[in-house]
């Protein structure tokens, strides 16, 4: 299996701009979101994704994040499995310094 690539929150951001393929999967706890999600991001939490995949586009490429970037490995790794386009984003919301809406 290959790796899962890893982008920085600024090329989150970037991408987030530029490319409406792009889709922006926000695996954290309701209580976790609640203190602020990146603008458009799709929540699903990390324990619900097998049970939600219906309501993920396989066309699209989705960037997944969480609180610090282990949860959203490993479901990166899971929808990689499935044959989806993952990148993981390094440092999750710890990291990101761009603006989050509540």
């Amino acid at each position: 299996m290959e790796e899962i690539k890893e982008v920085t929150p600024k090329e989150v951001e970037k991408l987030v701009r530029e490319d409406e393929n792009i889709v922006v999967l926000d695996v954290r706890e309701d209580e976790e979101v609640a203190q602020g999600m990146i603008e458009n991001a799709k929540h699903i939490p990390l324990g619900e994704l097998p049970y939600s995949m219906d309501e993920l586009d396989q066309k699209k490429h989705h960037v997944l994040i969480c609180r610090s970037g282990n949860r959203s490995m490993k479901a990166a790794t899971y929808l990689k499995e499935k044959g989806y386009d993952v990148s993981n984003m390094s440092g999750g919301m710890l990291a990101w310094e761009g603006e989050v809406v509540f």
